[in-house]
């Protein structure tokens, strides 16, 4: 599966994002870009809503990855959608009908994605894996950019990626936090296909470069 960079706007200038979004879009190699939704109460802090989805979509044709890090994503990925999302993914570990969440987001036109957080068991992702076209495993614990990778996921992604090709699934493999040239490197050897990178992006001297180690 062709390895993707998705640039997280999290760790963009929240005085410019449309500048940040332009910075990503203006990267060789750069299709995706990862928006991240908090609440204040699945995660300690706040993010995004769908209007800032809305404000940025008519500035982009990057692919909108969106990420609800929410108690209550049921309620809202139809705003998300309708606002621009492509992409919807939603966590295990919150108590909502998960299985009827992600059929709304295809029914809504949207792909979907299942997460779960480093300190939740892989075997919670199973129940989902027949429903979804991509699996998100966090490497740091949600809620604030700039931490340390945990090096304990690595093992995760194996297990999820010998699900895929055990199983015959096609779904992408994400990854996010604290994702680096030589973090994303480990998570690809593990069988990472897809590259959150939010503050190793835009801190990067060499953008393009930063790319092309994570896509070579």
């Amino acid at each position: 599966m062709k390895p993707l960079v998705a640039p997280s706007i999290l760790a963009g200038n929240h005085a410019a994002l449309r500048e940040s979004l332009a910075e990503a879009e203006a990267t060789p190699g750069v299709e995706w870009v990862h928006i991240d939704i908090m609440d204040g109460h699945f995660v300690p802090n706040l993010s995004f809503g769908p209007q800032t989805v809305k404000a940025l979509r008519p500035n982009s044709k990057l692919f909108f990855d969106v990420h609800l890090m929410l108690a209550n994503p049921d309620k809202y990925v139809e705003a998300f959608i309708e606002d621009g999302a492509q992409n919807v993914t939603i966590h295990t570990e919150p108590d909502y009908p998960h299985l009827p969440t992600l059929k709304r987001i295809r029914e809504l036109g949207s792909t979907c994605g299942i997460c779960i957080n480093p300190g939740t068991p892989v075997e919670e992702l199973e129940p989902y894996l027949e429903h979804v076209d991509l699996v998100l495993l966090m490497t740091v614990q949600p809620g604030f950019g700039g931490q340390k990778f945990r090096e304990d996921v690595l093992e995760k992604i194996e297990t999820v990626a010998k699900w895929r090709s055990d199983k015959g699934y096609n779904w992408r493999i994400e990854v996010d936090g604290g994702v680096d040239a030589e973090t994303g490197l480990q998570c690809k050897n593990a069988g990472a296909d897809t590259f959150v990178c939010g503050t190793a992006f835009f801190k990067a001297a060499d953008k393009t470069e930063f790319v092309s180690k994570l896509q070579s």
